[in-house]
């Protein structure tokens, strides 16, 4: 069914988005249950704006194990004074609030996950009525959207902010230039592997700017990922001149994602062996890692090798694995 044809969204916005001034409020999404008949899930938004001018949309907790994010936007909420904005910033520092408060992946209340449920239902499960507020009510705003993310529990990466080769090659830049001016230690031209139902490919669609990050991972934030996206996000919102003051460049690696090869999955669960650490070089059919059997002793490992040769970009995180689970991610530098 097409967007347009299905029912209003059930969200009600408690923040007025064309008024000028600092406002604090929520998203508020009506849900009955057991404890709460008339019930409502209410995920924080705030809205800072200074008259006309362009529009950035701010998010983090797409995933609710991942903090970066939600640190460096609940900070610039807090912080960001409308004297140094031109036009309009849009926070919403946890996306998949429910998830965001128990900290996992997915919401408990559908197990959604919110980066797999784009463009959304305004009739759906929670997860899908919150997507679907989403696409038909905030991107329509935005001139640029920032999407923070990083590795969560099952995951670790090098801290990287990225965008996607595009069809569109004017919009396509638009996305590597915010790269750039996000100014992450390192840049990604990022391939999915999963990309059905993502916030990214439903903004992208919109032909709005898109930057997203990886900022590390294990469930938890560090004070160095802290301050890449804190200033991230500040850089974000002057390369887009929406906030004053200059850009804060630092020293930046490109580096690229150019095919399937670059991931590998374990095919045995067990206990896992890393041999490289991130951003080590690789070579390709080099032993990366190896996945001991648990069951019992003297059972040789099962070896995974890298496909081509790079860097680390990623990791498995905890010290088990599962068959199925993504053990490492090798990226090529370009630069």
């Amino acid at each position: 069914m097409p967007v347009n044809s299905l029912p209003v969204s059930p969200i009600t916005p408690t923040v007025d988005f064309d008024k000028d001034g600092v406002h604090h409020g929520f998203l508020r999404l009506p849900y009955s249950r057991d404890d709460s008949a008339w019930g409502s899930v209410m995920i924080p938004i705030a809205v800072i704006r200074n008259g006309k001018g362009p529009t950035a949309l701010l998010t983090g907790g797409n995933h609710g194990d991942e903090y970066e994010g939600p640190i460096a936007l609940f900070d610039l909420a807090r912080t960001l004074d409308p004297k140094d904005v031109s036009g309009t910033v849009i926070i919403v520092p946890a996306m998949n609030y429910p998830a965001f408060r128990v900290g996992t992946r997915t919401s408990p209340i559908d197990k959604g996950n919110m980066n797999r449920s784009f463009p959304g239902r305004p009739d759906g499960t929670v997860t899908q009525k919150i997507a679907d507020y989403f696409t038909r009510e905030l991107l329509p705003r935005a001139d640029i959207v920032l999407d923070f993310h990083s590795g969560g529990k099952t995951l670790d990466f090098l801290p990287f902010a990225a965008a996607h080769v595009l069809p569109d090659k004017a919009q396509e830049k638009r996305g590597f230039d915010a790269v750039r001016a996000f100014s992450a230690p390192w840049s990604m031209r990022m391939l999915e592997i999963d990309a059905v139902g993502m916030y990214d490919t439903t903004v992208e669609d919109l032909g709005k700017t898109f930057v997203t990050t990886e900022l590390g991972g294990g469930g938890t934030a560090r004070a160095e990922t802290i301050r890449i996206a804190k200033r991230g996000a500040i850089n974000i919102l002057r390369h887009a001149n929406i906030v004053s003051g200059d850009v804060e460049l630092q020293d930046t690696r490109w580096i690229d994602m150019p095919s399937g090869d670059c991931f590998s999955f374990a095919e045995e669960s067990g206990m896992i062996e890393t041999l490289i650490d991130l951003g080590d070089t690789v070579e390709a059919d080099q032993i990366i890692a190896r996945i001991y059997p648990v069951g019992r002793t003297g059972i040789a490992p099962a070896e995974i090798r890298a496909k081509l040769s790079g860097i680390l970009a990623a990791r498995h995180f905890p010290g088990l694995v599962n068959a199925g689970d993504c053990v490492s991610v090798i990226a090529v530098a370009t630069g």
